[in-house]
């Protein structure tokens, strides 16, 4: 494990402590996030990360606004397409 210093500003700390979680376990999970987000990781392994079920990292994920499936609009017209004929 490789351990990271970082200078932060008074207000992004009091910003990351508001969700009642140590700093650096809430900065971890906004990294993780962050990460999933740009395509990086998975979500099983994202969830790995934080040490969490993946079901739970997808309630976090989607409670942040990260969507959990990326479908352009044809994409998802074809796919309930599909799921009408089963």
């Amino acid at each position: 494990m490789t351990t990271l210093h970082l200078d932060l500003e008074d207000e992004l700390v009091a910003l990351l402590r508001s969700g009642n979680q140590p700093l650096d376990i809430a900065a971890r999970e906004l990294i993780v996030m962050e990460l999933y987000r740009r395509a990086k990781v998975s979500s099983g392994k994202a969830a790995e990360l934080l040490g969490i079920p993946r079901v739970v990292f997808i309630d976090r994920a989607s409670s942040a606004g990260i969507p959990i499936l990326e479908m352009s609009e044809d994409e998802w017209r074809d796919e309930l397409e599909r799921s009408k004929r089963l």
